[in-house]
């Protein structure tokens, strides 16, 4: 007996909107430029609103490739970065990108497919199944939700994009079942009603954008009992954290008004000139910067958590602040560790230091910083080594030959040595991994963000060890033609490892790994490759190099002797 297949009648229409479509109309109207992610068997219907959107889509070749491409996008350019990802593994390999971008305070917004509603946490096997992807996502961010039905769609993104602008940023997680991704979404909320509706109300709707939770501002009393607290003080110092990154000329402003000795953290670089008379720079963990803070009476701390990795990099303990401490940061339990404040502003920096300068204006205050800052800036000229000058010196040149040069770096010697000696001419021009989480493998991939924010040129500084972790994110700079440099750091396996372990007396093992031969890896990658053994050479490559179209290694071998040559030549503070 032959049967005839018929179409139901009772299938369910297509729907006009799906919730997928609907979440990149969100994140469009948010200002959301980029996309990173790698489309799986779940996510893929978060694609099909894409073109009807200006958003463009990056495809690293690993999720932790577009965690990480997500930070430095950032960093480089003060727009939060998104990636696409997938259920399960998608989301284990993304958690290290995470976990850095949280420690760092840098906004990263995920977004991930999860199971079919029914099948949640069942246990029962499904395909990229976890017993609680939100838990353990949950881990790594400021929140996880999940959206389970299209109606919350709109007030879930509208809670992230709050999270980032009005409170201290990190990543957060959203994730939807694969049936909601598909579920009918034409009768939810969208950008499109927000902005009728805001025209119809609204005398000046003209260039609208979407609506900004703005940080606290500083309470006015409390910016009155600062300035009263400096009256009494005699040493007073300033410290600047990476939460001042975008705040103006007032910074430098504040510094010349108060006249003390002026640090940075890394992330801070560029906040004040390199020659500025009143700058240490990041040298807060070396001997002669913390006796400056240690003998200081007054301490301002804005936007900074006084974290070991900015103030005790060498890990002994040696960082002290004995005077009055008074904080500013916009996460109210920072505020209190790992150092007590005495005087606590819960406020946006730039907010809080354009009120101080404002009430220090007319007021004649000489605390001899300059004598202060030109000795301490003498001692640690005194105790400069040949390896960590001609490493600045290298780092330098570049700076000086490439306009506007942004360096994104791994945990290697060089960046090591750049985070207390080299000077950034502005902000957002020097940020690694080494800080914070300290990830190996980062300074590939977030170099690629950083480019794709940035249209600015930029250089990777990463070891031979830790490319190894990411370099399969070189071909995905290739196939972008991203004329990125990526300067190799080669000791032979992982030096810095090594030299701890040669310093403890430990056996060298696990860290004399074999290192590619990378002229031929870099060309089956498609990048270009040069072998750097001269500063001249150097010089007339990125000439030539940075008005490519393809990504290509300078490898540098740490033991070359015009690396010592040209730090011969190196001076502190310029």
């Amino acid at each position: 007996m032959t049967q005839t297949l018929q179409t139901s009648s009772s299938a369910p229409a297509t729907p006009s909107l799906t919730c997928g479509e609907l979440l990149v109309q969100w994140l469009e109207y948010y200002g959301v430029e980029t996309v990173f992610g790698i489309p799986g068997v779940h996510t893929v219907e978060l694609y099909r609103g894409l073109p009807n959107t200006n958003i463009r889509h990056v495809t690293p070749r690993h999720e932790q490739g577009a965690g990480f491409m997500a930070d430095g996008y950032y960093r480089a350019s003060g727009k939060v970065g998104v990636c696409f990802i997938i259920t399960g593994p998608g989301m284990t390999n993304i958690m290290t990108a995470m976990a850095q971008a949280l420690a760092d305070s840098i906004p990263m917004l995920v977004i991930s497919s999860v199971n079919k509603v029914a099948d949640t946490g069942s246990g029962e096997g499904h395909l990229h199944e976890l017993h609680d992807q939100q838990g353990m996502v949950s881990k790594v961010a400021l929140t996880s939700k999940t959206i389970w039905q299209p109606e919350s769609l709109p007030k879930v993104i509208a809670e992230a994009f709050a999270l980032f602008n009005g409170a201290r940023p990190g990543p957060v997680h959203i994730q939807l079942p694969i049936d909601v991704i598909t579920a009918d979404a034409s009768h939810v909320a969208k950008p499109s009603d927000y902005l009728n509706n805001f025209a119809k109300n609204s005398t000046d709707a003209h260039g609208l954008t979407s609506p900004q939770v703005m940080r606290p501002l500083p309470n006015p009393t409390q910016l009155d009992f600062i300035v009263e607290s400096l009256k009494a003080a005699k040493n007073p110092v300033i410290l600047y954290g990476g939460g001042c990154v975008d705040v103006d000329h007032d910074a430098q402003t504040l510094a010349e008004l108060i006249d003390a000795p002026t640090f940075l953290t890394i992330n801070a670089k560029g906040l004040l000139p390199p020659s500025h008379p009143l700058s240490l720079g990041s040298n807060q963990s070396l001997e002669a910067g913390r006796a400056v803070i240690a003998e200081a009476d007054w301490v301002l701390a804005i936007g900074t958590e006084l974290g070991e990795t900015d103030y005790d990099v060498f890990f002994n303990g040696g960082f002290k602040i004995n005077g009055m401490l008074i904080r500013i940061d916009c996460d109210a339990q920072q505020l209190q560790r790992p150092f007590r404040a005495d005087i606590a502003v819960l406020s946006d920096a730039q907010m809080a230091v354009s009120g101080l300068c404002k009430r220090l204006e007319g007021q004649a205050l000489n605390h001899q910083a300059i004598s202060r800052v030109n000795e301490a800036k003498q001692a640690l000229i005194n105790d400069v080594t040949p390896d960590f000058s001609g490493q600045n010196a290298l780092l330098q040149l570049i700076r000086d030959e490439v306009k506007d040069v942004i360096f994104v770096g791994d945990s290697t010697q060089p960046v090591y040595s750049g985070n207390l000696g080299f000077e950034a001419l502005a902000t957002r021009r020097w940020f690694n991994s080494s800080t914070g989480f300290g990830t190996l493998g980062y300074g590939l991939p977030a170099a690629i963000g950083a480019m794709i924010g940035s249209n600015s040129s930029v250089v990777s500084l990463i070891g031979d060890g830790g490319i190894q972790f990411t370099i399969a994110e070189l071909i995905c700079a290739a196939e972008l033609e991203l004329p990125l440099i990526v300067l190799l750091w080669n000791n032979q396996g992982y030096g810095e490892i090594r030299r701890y372990m040669e310093e403890g007396g430990l056996p060298l093992i696990g860290v004399n790994i074999k290192t590619p031969n990378f002229e031929p890896l870099a060309a089956g990658l498609g990048a270009g490759y040069r072998r750097i053994t001269a500063k001249q050479q150097l010089l007339d490559a990125l000439k030539e190099d940075i008005k490519g179209k393809q990504p290509i290694i300078y490898e540098v071998d740490e033991a070359d002797d015009f690396l010592i040559e040209m730090g011969m030549t190196f001076t502190c503070f310029s």
